[in-house]
């Protein structure tokens, strides 16, 4: 349950002359933590975390570039290392180092990376199914000429180009939309996020706040290997959470654990991709006795 004190604050900075949106839950004299979501989500989808936390802890929760309230990039384009750029921008202006961070999917994949180049600023690191394309799917990706992974990316952003974001009729057929994505959400919690991730059109209909082109990943990254390095140079207690019914590919199974030192993997049953939703009660008690 969200708790019912006054929600967050709505705070504003800059990075790369783009206006990010985070949210400020209090208590400024308390160790900073970080919530980061991941791709295609907002900042609030945190909120019942942050609510039982927010005692113990100066939360603030960002929405990332082209998500929930934050502008979206004017050239269509999303990095990896532009979000990095946004995350270090934030730590470094609101002073928040050290940090403690927990974050979901691309947001985990953000943060970790972020830790590899500055382990000395991270305190203790969460991160729910955030290590990125399973080894066998970057792979794939690495089997194809670069001309033929340029020529699908340039396909997919055309296309994605010429495609309206979608139109609810009604917020009850995006909350609908929000429910086929997550089967484990309670109604409750399906109906929040749908709330703070819907805006409002001129017409009346209601679309998801999310950037489109947010869809699509770039046709290069770093190598592997420099992700495995950075992963290599974390040196504060991690935690790598994982859903036992999820698509995603656990590290302990697939190899890439050996690329931790210092991080232990938690596997959640009953539970999805978000962690952190499906398991609410028991992710905050594994929370609580981490940090």
């Amino acid at each position: 349950m969200i708790d019912d004190m006054p929600g967050p604050t709505s705070r504003i900075y800059f990075s790369q002359r783009l206006r990010l949106h985070y949210v400020d839950w209090g208590n400024p004299g308390k160790p900073p933590l970080l919530l980061v979501h991941g791709g295609q989500d907002h900042c609030r989808n945190w909120d019942w975390v942050a609510a039982q936390l927010r005692h113990d802890w100066h939360v603030i929760a960002p929405d990332l570039r082209g998500h929930g309230n934050s502008e979206w990039a004017h050239d269509g384009n999303y990095p990896m290392a532009s979000y990095v750029y946004d995350l270090a921008q934030l730590i470094h202006q609101q002073e928040l180092a050290p940090v403690t961070i927990v974050a979901h999917s691309m947001g985990g994949n953000i943060a970790l990376r972020y830790t590899g180049i500055y382990p000395d600023k991270v305190r203790k690191l969460v991160a729910i199914e955030g290590l990125g394309p399973s080894p066998k799917l970057l792979a794939e990706r690495a089997a194809l000429p670069i001309a033929e992974r340029m020529a699908k990316w340039i396909d997919s952003t055309r296309a994605l180009a010429g495609r309206l974001p979608r139109r609810y009729p009604s917020i009850e057929d995006a909350f609908k939309r929000m429910q086929e994505e997550n089967k484990h959400l309670s109604p409750d919690q399906a109906r929040h996020l749908t709330q703070h991730g819907v805006n409002q059109n001129e017409d009346g209909t209601y679309s998801w706040k999310f950037d489109n082109y947010v869809r699509v990943w770039p046709p290069y990254d770093i190598p592997q290997a420099d992700t495995e390095q950075l992963w290599q140079r974390i040196t504060c207690p991690t935690l790598l959470v994982y859903g036992k019914e999820s698509w995603a590919s656990n590290p302990e199974t697939d190899g890439r654990a050996k690329h931790f030192t210092t991080a232990e993997i938690v596997t959640f049953e009953r539970a999805g991709h978000w962690v952190h939703h499906d398991r609410l009660e028991d992710f905050l008690k594994l929370m609580r006795g981490f940090l």
